[in-house]
């Protein structure tokens, strides 16, 4: 059986961002590069940049309102020039079932983007990722580790790795 582009590209790529900006304009390229159907799990601790870089990537697709990481809705909805963005925040889940009672399959539509902190608590009803982004402090601000969860996952990193502005 032949090898995936997928299965030889599972090396993370790791990169350093020192400051919140840095973090959001690494957000807005990952944007630039997306399109319809994308799911990224965002993991690290609290305060670590997640909903940083969430702002980024909806700055990226032109939208310029407050961007707040949706810890006690769980969810975020937006609407950007007919695409539609959902910023979740699973940090509050004690089990996974409650997205039923959220409505999660109105949220799985195959032209959505999702963005979903703390994916580790609504494994098995979420989508598998594309892309997988864990984001931990370091002495000159982030670490942020890119893991291939698809192909799209895998040439989307490759497209943002190309950026010679990071």
């Amino acid at each position: 059986m032949a090898e995936s582009e997928h299965d030889r590209e599972q090396t993370p790529w790791r990169v350093e961002l020192s400051s919140p900006e840095a973090m959001e304009a690494l957000g807005a390229r990952l944007a630039r590069e997306s399109g319809p159907g994308l799911t990224v799990y965002l993991s690290g601790d609290l305060g670590a940049g997640k909903t940083t870089l969430v702002r980024g990537f909806l700055r990226g697709l032109g939208y310029q309102g407050p961007v707040r990481s949706p810890t006690f809705t769980l969810v975020e909805p937006y609407t950007l020039e007919g695409r539609r963005v959902y910023h979740f925040d699973l940090y509050r889940l004690s089990d996974p079932e409650e997205l039923e009672f959220l409505g999660i399959r109105d949220y799985l539509d195959p032209d959505s983007m999702r963005l979903i902190e703390w994916p580790q608590r609504g494994l098995g009803l979420i989508p598998e990722p594309d892309l997988i982004v864990n984001i931990a402090y370091s002495s000159h601000g982030r670490r942020l580790e890119w893991t291939s969860g698809s192909e799209r996952g895998t040439r989307l990193i490759r497209r943002i790795q190309c950026d010679n502005k990071l």
